[in-house]
């Protein structure tokens, strides 16, 4: 956001978001949620660098550029200067795989790993990945055997195709070392990054769903109301009674809820999911995809039907989504629509909250508030096959965060393999780490040391938005019936042509919600047949802790 902008949309609506996180807060609680009561943070600065990185360039003093990168990345070289010499990887090229996704991923590692390579001598090659080119790409070297590429920007949902087929290179332990392992956030320590008992991920981020809305739609003589929704039957009731209303902040037709209809790359099935979590997660049962005993789906249960239809509902409506929603994919539902203004709810990961002060494209920053994914007022229990007339919270844990691999590629030549891992260690140093939550990078808060309220605050962060963006994560992360996702061969070619089949039904091709699901349900038997459904049943109960 520009400094301009930003100071007239701060002064104007400092009081009233005030008023209406109060308000919001006071539903949360009656929700009686986790938001109620959370957790005291870390108090622990970690020395100067971290609080001299955060300065670069401040929030509210635009996007970070090239240059920001490379200072940052330069000033958190000591770790690595602790374990390399200078020079010491002379003569060593690396490839490097991974997302050039909204300007972010690869462009910043770009800038980050330029200082790491004048120090280390080593040169790093890139391969670039639009976010829906990304499955197909590495199910491409999974299915070959066989890999181009020596450190990889990946998925712990993909740890099962690639270290379970002996693609990746286990860690050093120096590595670990490194990067203080022991800071991760509990839901992203092992087993994910793990298999075979082996560690093979340096995380770089703690991906789950938080719900982002706009602060000025809801209120006392608010037009969203008074109280922000806090079930998905709520978000859809708000959704279309602002049908024909007008955004406070714009001055364009206000709108509620924002579904992306189009899919990517297997990604956009996390959203579909947010709704469905709530309906049929059950805080007895971890398995929610699939039945652990038979792999059977239960993707087309009543309560993955009802999310389903609940967006079938909304299409429905007309003037509920913005003109050609049925073209946006999850990338303009967040960065095109809800940060320029058009929308007032979303789910979405830590991007938002990051982006929101820290963007030239964002207006609004000031207006924005967040919570935990909406909770529904009945769940379905798939061991009954019933539905439940009781309240149901469940954050989704939407692809367990990025991290970075080094694949077995280097495996054979010692120096290109520390310098590989070298590479990755710089990434996901923890000081460099706290940088990349705080401004826009792709990636979210995943560390404890992340939730140091006074650290954001020195950055220019206001600790009414630290206490509500930093909470919102560390209430999903702690939840206790958040859905996690299964770490399993094959898991993104269950949600590729889950998107497929979804596409169809919100373009009208099948009759109903249920028929849509069936579809699903019938192509995910095929994958699982296609991989072997006994070893799904083992890997799947496993990575559920069964």
């Amino acid at each position: 956001m520009k400094v301009g902008a930003y100071e007239v949309i701060k002064a104007r609506m400092s009081r009233r978001r005030m008023l209406q996180g109060a308000t919001a807060l006071g539903a949360v609680a009656a929700l009686g949620g986790p938001l109620s009561i959370r957790p005291a943070m870390a108090a622990s600065h970690g020395g100067n660098v971290r609080a001299e990185i955060l300065k670069i360039p401040g929030v509210g003093a635009g996007s970070p550029t090239d240059a920001d990168w490379q200072k940052v990345g330069e000033m958190c070289l000591e770790a690595t200067k602790a374990n390399v010499a200078e020079g010491e990887f002379a003569g060593v090229e690396l490839t490097f795989m991974g997302l050039n996704n909204q300007n972010l991923h690869n462009f910043l590692f770009r800038g980050f790993l330029k200082p790491w390579e004048a120090y280390t001598g080593a040169k790093i090659n890139w391969i670039d990945l639009a976010q829906a080119d990304y499955n197909a790409r590495l199910q491409q070297s999974i299915a070959t055997g066989t890999v181009d590429f020596d450190i990889l920007e990946m998925g712990a949902p993909f740890e099962g195709d690639t270290a379970g087929k002996g693609l990746l290179d286990p860690m050093p332990d120096w590595v670990a070392a490194q990067i203080d392992a022991d800071d991760l956030v509990g839901y992203l320590k092992p087993p994910v990054g793990t298999w075979d008992g082996k560690q093979y991920r340096v995380t770089i981020d703690g991906d789950c769903h938080t719900f982002a809305y706009r602060t000025d739609y809801f209120g006392e003589g608010a037009i969203g109301g008074a109280e922000v929704p806090k079930t998905w039957q709520q978000v859809n009731a708000v959704t279309k009674a602002l049908v024909g209303q007008t955004d406070p902040l714009t001055g364009q037709p206000a709108h509620g809820y924002l579904d992306p209809l189009k899919g990517w790359g297997g990604f956009g099935m996390y959203f579909i999911a947010n709704r469905a979590a709530a309906y049929v997660k059950h805080p007895d049962d971890p398995a929610w995809l699939f039945d652990p005993d038979t792999m059977k789906p239960r993707v087309n249960n009543p309560g993955w039907v009802q999310a389903i239809q609940d967006v079938m509902d909304l299409i429905a409506t007309e003037g509920a989504y913005p003109a050609d929603q049925i073209n946006a994919d999850p990338g303009t539902t967040g960065f095109s629509q809800f940060l320029a203004g058009t929308g007032s709810m979303l789910m979405w990961w830590g991007d938002i909250g990051s982006s929101a002060r820290t963007s030239d494209t964002s207006v609004v920053g000031d207006v924005v508030g967040f919570g935990i994914n909406p909770a529904s007022e009945r769940r379905y229990n798939s061991a009954a096959g019933a539905w439940e007339e009781t309240m149901n919270e469940a954050p989704l844990m939407a692809y367990i965060g990025w991290g970075i691999y080094v694949t077995s590629r280097v495996s054979g030549d010692e120096k290109k393999r520390k310098a590989a891992w070298s590479a990755a260690a710089h990434l996901g140093g923890k000081d460099l780490s706290l940088w990349t939550a705080a401004y826009p990078s792709g990636f979210q808060p995943y560390r404890n040391s992340h939730f140091d309220y006074a650290e954001w605050e020195a950055a220019g962060y206001d600790r009414a938005f630290v206490e509500d963006y930093l909470g919102s994560n560390a209430d999903s992360y702690n939840h206790p019936n958040a859905a996690i996702e299964p770490r399993i061969p094959g898991i993104f070619q269950y949600y590729s042509v889950a998107e497929d089949e979804l596409s169809k039904g919100f373009a009208g091709q099948y009759a109903s919600a249920q028929e849509t699901a069936d579809a699903i349900a019938a192509a995910w038997e095929k994958i699982t047949d296609q991989i072997g459904r006994d070893s799904q049943i083992a890997l799947y109960k496993a990575s559920l802790g069964m």
